[in-house]
């Protein structure tokens, strides 16, 4: 049995009549023959078993779940969203849960490092709801690293206005706090009765809101969409080849294929279907 994101999304679309009965994307009935792992309140929320055979699915993709009972994106309250991850900055103990379920369901856990990210999002208007399988490069659009040391930047240009501190001290100083982590950690001070956790708190911008119909019209109410991203004409042919694969010729019949373009991030492969 293959296992990728492009089985995900058909396991959606062949019980998508589901989305219209469930309070909450985590109530949704996942096919967990195909997940190494499931989790809550921890990233990721899900993650697509690894093949043993790779050489045209690799399997791996880490899934979060992002419902919003507006055509809003829900707001990113654990990890600033991303294209891909490290799974090694993700599990930092082999005796973690995330690595023991991975383990568990059979996956060589490190044979596949650098895993995509994509993200479920339903956001719900009246009687309508959109919902996408986005690859997370839709949202990040700048390197994380730059994006937290330039917004800290902003703060120090805030707090610093008049003073005489050279440009280049600014900068080191944005780039020390450019890591995520470093907010993520829970903070102790001697003789305080109460600890301190910085998070950072991602809100997604008109451009970035896949959900926003004036910003992408393409994306129609109730409907279900897969949101894939290409740089060059044959990586679009792989796309297209691989949801035919998955499909099959009777599947794909009902499928709308476009694509839309990212004013940050260039051009995304839709493949959608109504609800």
């Amino acid at each position: 049995m293959m296992y990728s994101i492009y089985h995900f999304w058909k396991h959606l679309i062949h019980n998508r009549a589901s989305f219209s009965k469930i309070a909450n994307l985590s109530e949704f009935q996942f096919d967990e023959t195909m997940l190494s792992c499931v989790n809550k309140g921890i990233f990721p929320d899900l993650a697509i078993k690894l093949n043993k055979d790779s050489s045209v699915f690799t399997g791996g993709e880490l899934i979060e779940l992002k419902d919003s009972k507006s055509y809003n994106v829900a707001s990113f309250n654990s990890t600033v969203p991303t294209g891909k991850k490290n799974i090694r900055k993700i599990i930092s103990s082999e005796h973690g849960t995330i690595f023991l379920q991975m383990q568990k369901a059979g996956d060589d856990v490190f044979s596949l490092e650098e895993r995509d990210v994509y993200y479920l999002i339903r956001g719900r208007k009246s009687i309508y709801q959109k919902i996408c399988l986005v690859h997370g490069s839709f949202f990040e659009t700048v390197n994380i690293k730059e994006l937290i040391s330039k917004s800290f930047s902003q703060v120090l240009d805030e707090t610093l206005v008049g003073s005489d501190i050279p440009a280049d001290i600014k900068e080191t100083l944005g780039s020390i706090f450019s890591e995520h982590f470093l907010f993520s950690r829970v903070r102790s001070v001697e003789n305080a009765s109460v600890k301190l956790r910085f998070r950072v708190l991602t809100e997604v911008k008109p451009e970035g809101n896949i959900l926003n119909s004036k910003m992408y019209p393409d994306i129609l109410d109730n409907s279900i969409n897969l949101v894939v991203p290409y740089h060059t004409d044959e990586e679009k042919v792989d796309i297209v080849s691989k949801v035919d694969l998955v499909l099959g010729e009777r599947g794909v019949q009902g499928i709308k294929s476009f694509s839309i373009k990212h004013p940050f991030n260039g051009w995304f492969a839709v493949f959608q279907t109504s609800l």
